[in-house]
This record gives C-alpha cells, structure tokens and sequence, in this order.
C-alpha cells in the first residue's frame, strides 16, 4: 500500500509540472487566464515532519573519564610493583562535554530512548525539547551490548513518537533521519533503507542494524529514523567513515529490538538475558559442502554445555539450526541476535537439521552456566599420513571404546589453532561415525576426492559433545 501512495504523490507531482503548459492552453483568446487556476501542493514531508519533530529531543551530558597520565613508567609493570604504586596512580579524571539525540517514547512517564553511548559516564544529562524547554535527565538503565538506554524526564506536555514495526522494512523503503548532528537541533535528512541485518560492528554486541543513506552525522546517535508514516523504525546509532562525516552509510537499531530491550530497562534497570548454553559457528559454503547441505543458511552448534538449558532440550553439537519460532535463520549472528533478546524462563521453537533430517524442540532459557570436565582413554598409534594437515601437531592414538583421542597438541601448531585439546575424543567426521584412525583417513580421502577442504570433525570433550572445522 505504500508504494502506491508514493506512486500517488509522484503523480501529483507530474501534473502539477505539467500545470503551466495547460494553463496556456486554457488561456483566452484575449490573453487572460481564468479566475479559477487551481495549483496543486507539491508533496512534500513537511506534515509528517513537523507530527513527528516534537518528540525528537537533544541531549547534552557533562560527564568525566579517568586516563592514564603522561608518564610512561606508570605502564612499566616493573616500575610499578617494585615501588608499590596503587593501580590507580597516575591515572587523572578529564572532563568532558558531548551531545547527543533521544526520542520520546512514553510522554506520561517521560521516558526517552537513546544511545548507551551518549550517556555513558555521564554526570549530568540536560534534555532540550523541539520548544527549547530544557530538563534534567536520570539514567533509568543501560545496555551496552545492544547499545541502548532510557533516560527520564519530569515534564508536562510532551509529545510521543508513535513505534512501527521494523520486521516490515525492506530495502529501498523510504526512511527520514531526525536527530540534532553537530549540535543543530531538529535537523531532518531523507534516504532509503539500504541492507537489513548488519552485523560485526561490535564483535561483543547484539546486532541486526539497518543500513541506511539517510544522513546520520555526530550528535545524531540516538535520535530517529522513521518511515513515511511518521512511525519509528529504528535508533539511529552509526556511521562507516573515515572522517567522521556521513558519507551514505548509516546505521539505526531496529525499533522491536530496541523496544525488547527498552521494556526490561525500565522494568529492571538492566537486560536480563538467558542464555541456551551453546557455542555456534557460520555454515560457510566449505562447512556446507561437507555437510552436503543444500545452502549455507542457519547456524551450526560446535559445542553444548554440561546441565544448559540446549543440552535439557536435546540439541547437539553438529545440529544446524534453520528456525527460532518459525523464524527462519539466515546466519548465525542473527541466531545469537533473537536469543541473546530472551529473557531467562522464556521458551523459544528451535527447528534444525540433523543427520539430514528436520526436527523441532523446544528450549527454555535459563540464566548463564556452563560445566566442563576432562576423559581420559588407552589407546594405539595412529599410523603416520592419516592426518589432514591441520592436525599437524596433534598425537592422535585409537581409542579402545571406539573413535581417535587427542594424546598431545603441541602449542602454536596448527592442531592447536583449530582448538583441538588433549584428551578430545573423535567421533565423527562429516557427518560419518569414526571407530578408527583407519576411519579418519577415509573420511579426509573422501573429502580430497571431491575437492573439499574443510572437514567437520564431531569431538568428546569431557562430558560434553563439540564440533572442530579443520580448513
């Protein structure tokens, strides 16, 4: 429906250029022109603009950060333990001042979305509204990891940002970035949605931004990037640049991740994420064709921790996970997105592949925890050669209870950088039950035999099952 009434508001704006060549045509033979000229509006965001500006605010902080000071011999660890010099010495507070945006999402109570980022260390935090009425703010609670926060306000007559629904952008929608950059207040710049689902801006993060060529400079971070409709799709967060300039690439929270986290922020000050208990890993196109997977979607589960809520479910290392509640999964940042968005004592649909065949369980997430033990066997020589070459470095002997145990890894070695440990058990490879070293050998000709170089070696590691890719 959208489309259509953009395709509606482009032909309005056809007609209305083409209004001063009709308008000659329609003039008298005398050269007057009618009384009744009727000029069409241009169409235009200002009506959206000047709805939704008012809960649009600018965030001022003063704030302080402790860093090191000047001399280099407080880095020096010798220097420091041989006069005894506390950890903190030379270290010195440094004032700061920044500015930032935030969006009214609840005028009853005064609560704003922002950016963690913008208040962090922050002493005191000056709200501006569009009428340049200015507020102290208090930090209600913030989550760095997904990079949002809600500060509070006690104020009358403030005005509420309406929330869509970010699952229904799609690239090429049309999108408007509202914030305060370099400090000029209300400022509005237009784009589309360029790509949705980035991920790996913060490697310890929850990521699923929405890239954008709307202009998102300095000062805009927290502020709003919403549809044609004036509903709030996302916070806008960053840019990629080398100069600290937009130069079309910006990014914004989606606005159901950042209500999922802002809800637990004001009900409990902070996230309390629950955790499956399980160590993922991308199904690369080499993983794949190991696998004989038919695409690289989903996520592949390497390990499952002892007594996690994954192991109480039923998974295992080497299931490929494909959907979360009907979801599907398109890689494995975005499986680790929609859990670490889970609340402890929620229960999510996993669906999954394994050993070729579809399955669904069902998890509930319980508080982090992992166990992990160690297992010991007797065993013979593995026969020189059997090895691919990224066991380089690794004592491999048959195991007398079936599979190859890890006697030794040399560290540095290439075994070791795969992660292999001693005392690992195999047990598999590629999806085939290995009894032998004679097995193991099998299975790496086979994979050389179809050009294949990466091999997905199923481990015993204590108690627990995980999965190793050697490359």
């Amino acid at each position: 429906m959208r489309r259509i009434a953009l395709l509606g508001h482009l032909a309005v704006a056809a007609l209305a250029a083409a209004a001063p060549s009709s308008y000659a045509a329609a003039q008298t033979a005398e050269g007057q022109a009618p009384n009744n000229r009727t000029v069409a509006p241009m169409p235009s965001l200002a009506p959206m603009i000047k709805r939704v500006s008012p809960a649009v605010v600018s965030i001022g902080i003063q704030g302080s950060v402790r860093e090191q000071g000047r001399n280099p011999l407080f880095d020096d660890p010798f220097f420091r333990r041989f006069f005894n010099v506390p950890p903190d010495a030379g270290t010195r507070e440094r004032p700061f001042q920044s500015a930032g945006s935030g969006v009214i999402v609840d005028a009853k109570h005064g609560h704003i979305i922002t950016n963690a980022h913008v208040v962090e260390n922050a002493r005191e935090i000056t709200v501006t509204l569009s009428d340049q009425r200015q507020f102290p703010a208090k930090v209600i609670g913030s989550d760095p990891r997904t990079d949002i926060a809600v500060i509070q306000i006690k104020a009358p007559d403030l005005a509420q940002i309406v929330l869509g629904d970010s699952d229904q952008l799609e690239p090429g929608d049309y999108v408007a970035a509202i914030g305060n950059p370099f400090g000029l207040q209300q400022s509005v710049s237009y784009g589309i949605v360029s790509a949705l689902g980035r991920s790996g801006m913060n490697p310890d993060g929850y990521e699923s931004l929405i890239q954008t060529d709307a202009s998102i400079n300095p000062g805009n971070s927290g502020g709003a990037l919403v549809n044609l409709r004036g509903e709030l799709v996302g916070i806008n967060n960053m840019i990629l640049s080398g100069s600290g300039g937009n130069i079309g690439i910006g990014f914004a929270i989606p606005v159901n991740m950042a209500r999922s986290i802002t809800d637990q922020l004001i009900k409990f000050g902070s996230v309390k994420r629950g955790q499956l208990g399980v160590t993922i890993a991308p199904v690369t196109p080499d993983v794949a064709d190991a696998l004989a997977l038919k695409n690289t979607g989903g996520a592949l589960i390497t390990q499952v921790a002892k007594d996690s809520a994954a192991s109480r479910a039923g998974l295992r290392a080497g299931d490929i996970v494909t959907a979360l509640d009907g979801r599907n999964v398109k890689s494995a940042a975005e499986f680790r997105n929609v859990i670490g968005l889970l609340r402890v004592g929620e229960k999510v649909e996993i669906a999954l592949l394994r050993d070729g065949q579809s399955r669904k369980v069902i998890a509930e997430v319980a508080d982090p925890a992992a166990q992990t033990t160690s297992e010991t066997s007797d065993s013979r020589n593995v026969p020189e050669g059997s090895q691919h070459r990224a066991l380089e470095g690794a004592q491999l002997e048959d195991a007398p209870s079936g599979g190859v145990i890890v006697r030794s890894v040399t560290p540095g070695s290439p075994a070791a950088n795969t992660g292999l440990r001693t005392n690992d058990i195999i047990v598999a490879a590629n999806g085939v039950r290995i009894a032998s070293s004679a097995d193991l050998s099998a299975a790496w000709r086979a994979s050389a035999s179809r050009g294949g170089s990466t091999i997905v070696l199923q481990i015993r590691r204590g108690g627990e099952t995980a999965i190793i890719l050697l490359r």
